[in-house]
C-alpha cells in the first residue's frame, strides 16, 4: 500500500512541474487549480506517512500518529474544498452566475477542521491492516461527501448551460470519487482516498487544465487583445476629419493646427498595440486628445475629469476609456444634439482596487436595453469580437479587461437617478499587472 502512495506522489509531482512551467492566464480557475495540485501533493505525502504509522502503532508514538493522522485527514477535507472551489469557478463562468454557496461551505470547513484536530483519535488493529476509526473518522469523511453533494448540485442544476465537454470531466471525477469514497467505507483496510484524489486530480489536468490548451488558449487570447486593440471606430476618423477640412475652409487659423495636433496624438496613443498595459495617466491623455476633439466639434458638449492624483500611476489596459466615452456620446447625448455633461473619475475602492467611472447627462437606456447589456457583459466569453453593431466598444472592452486583469473585474452600468447612465470599471489597483 505504501509503494501506491509513493507513486501517486511521484505522477502528481510529474504533472505539477508540467503544469507550472506552462504559461498560462492569471485567472481564478488556473489559481485554484494551482493551489488544489500543492495541497494534493502535500497529502499524498501525508497518506504514505499514515499508511506507515497506522501499520506500525507498536513502535511508533501514540501523539506522533495522532498528529499525522490529523494533518492527513485536515489536508483531504482541505483538497475535497479547492475540488469544490475549482468547480464552481468553473460553473461560474460558464453561467454568470454568482457562488452562492461559498459562505456556506467556508463555515462548514472551518467547523470540519476545527473537529478533525479536538475530537480523540482511536485505531482500530485487524489481520488485513489497521485504521483509524470512530467519531474522528465521521467528520472529515462526512465532510468529503458534503462537498462531492454540492458538487454534483452545481452540475445538476446548471447541465444545459455548463459545456459539454467540462459537464462529462466534472461528472466522471465525481464518480469515481463517490466510487472510491464507497468502497473504503465497505473496506477500511483498502486506504485508498490518495488514490480517488488522485484520479480526480488527473481527470481535470488532461482535459481541462492541460499545458498544451492552456498555451494554445493563451495565444488566441493574446491575436484577440491585438484584434481588439486595432478597432478604432473609422467613423470618428472620417467625420473629424470632415470637421477639420471644413474649418479649414471657413478660416485658416491656429485653431485648425491644434486639431490637427490633437488628432495627431489621438491616434499616436491609440495604436501602441504592443503595450497592453499602460498607466492612468497615460490612458487619460488618449482620452483628452478625443475629447477636445468631439467638444470643438460639438460646442454644447462639456467632458470634466475626477481623478485623484495619486492614482496616475496606476497601471491599466490600454485603450478602454474612449470606446465607453464615446459609446456614451452615441448612445446617451446623441439623441439631444450632443448637448450634456460626460464626467471621467476614478477612485480607490474600500477594498483596495481601482474603479473608473464614466457618467453621462444623456436619455439614458432604452426599455430592455440594459437587461440586454447586462447579459452580454455577463456572457463575454461566448461571443466572438465584433466587427459591426452598437455594442462593439463595450464588448471589447469588457473582453481586454478580462484578459488581461483577470474574470473577478470588469465593465458594469448602472441608470443615473437624474438621468443618463454610469459606466463602472473595476480594475486591480496595483503597480504591474502579470
Amino acid at each position: 500500500m505504501l509503494r501506491m502512495e509513493i507513486a501517486l506522489f511521484l505522477v502528481l509531482a510529474f504533472v505539477a512541474f508540467f503544469y507550472f512551467s506552462a504559461e498560462k492566464e492569471h485567472a481564478a480557475l488556473h489559481r485554484t487549480f494551482s493551489l488544489l495540485l500543492v495541497c494534493v501533493l502535500v497529502h499524498l505525502g501525508l497518506d504514505g506517512i499514515t499508511v506507515y504509522t497506522v501499520n506500525n502503532l507498536n513502535t511508533v508514538p501514540k501523539l506522533l500518529n495522532d498528529a499525522v493522522h490529523r494533518l492527513f485527514l485536515g489536508s483531504m477535507v482541505f483538497v475535497i474544498y479547492l475540488f469544490y472551489q475549482y468547480i464552481a469557478i468553473l460553473v461560474e463562468e460558464e453561467t454568470g452566475k454568482p457562488r452562492r454557496l461559498d459562505i456556506p461551505a467556508k463555515i462548514f470547513l472551518a467547523i470540519a477542521e476545527l473537529c478533525n484536530f479536538l475530537l480523540p483519535v482511536s485505531y482500530t488493529v485487524t489481520e488485513k491492516g489497521n485504521y483509524s476509526s470512530g467519531y474522528f473518522m465521521l467528520v472529515p469523511y462526512g465532510a468529503v461527501i458534503f462537498y462531492l453533494i454540492l458538487c454534483a448540485g452545481l452540475l445538476l442544476i446548471n447541465r444545459r448551460q455548463i459545456d459539454k465537454k467540462k459537464k462529462s470531466v466534472i461528472g466522471i471525477a465525481l464518480t469515481i470519487e463517490f466510487i472510491v469514497c464507497i468502497l473504503q467505507g465497505l473496506n477500511h483496510t483498502w486506504l485508498i482516498s490518495g488514490m480517488g484524489i488522485t484520479l480526480m486530480t488527473l481527470a481535470f489536468y488532461l482535459t481541462l487544465e492541460n499545458p498544451e490548451t492552456l498555451r494554445s488558449e493563451l495565444t488566441e487570447q493574446k491575436i484577440s487583445m491585438l484584434y481588439l486593440k486595432s478597432q478604432v471606430n473609422p467613423h470618428f476618423l472620417y467625420n473629424t476629419i470632415d470637421t477639420i477640412r471644413i474649418q479649414a475652409q471657413l478660416n485658416k487659423d491656429v485653431k485648425v493646427a491644434e486639431l490637427l495636433m490633437r488628432l495627431v496624438d489621438f491616434f499616436r496613443l491609440s495604436v501602441k498595440i504592443d503595450r497592453p498595459i499602460v498607466t492612468l495617466d497615460d490612458e487619460i491623455e488618449l482620452l483628452e486628445a478625443y475629447t477636445e476633439l468631439m467638444c470643438y466639434r460639438y460646442p454644447d458638449l462639456n467632458v470634466s475629469y475626477d481623478t485623484d492624483p495619486d492614482l496616475g500611476g496606476a497601471q491599466v489596459p490600454n485603450f478602454i476609456l474612449q470606446p465607453i466615452v464615446e459609446n456614451s456620446l452615441i448612445h446617451g447625448l446623441k439623441n439631444k444634439g450632443y448637448r450634456g455633461d460626460v464626467t471621467i473619475s476614478a477612485k480607490k475602492t474600500e477594498n483596495d482596487k481601482l474603479e473608473i467611472s464614466v457618467s453621462d447627462t444623456g436619455s439614458g437606456f432604452d426599455e430592455g436595453k440594459k437587461a440586454e447589456i447586462d447579459e452580454m457583459l455577463r456572457g463575454y466569453a461566448k461571443q466572438p469580437p465584433k466587427l459591426s453593431g452598437n455594442s462593439i466598444g463595450i464588448l471589447n472592452v469588457q473582453k481586454r479587461i478580462k484578459l488581461l486583469c483577470g474574470r473577478e473585474y470588469g465593465l458594469s452600468y448602472t441608470e443615473n437617478e437624474t438621468g443618463g447612465v454610469t459606466a463602472h470599471i473595476l480594475l486591480p489597483l496595483k503597480e504591474e499587472i502579470e
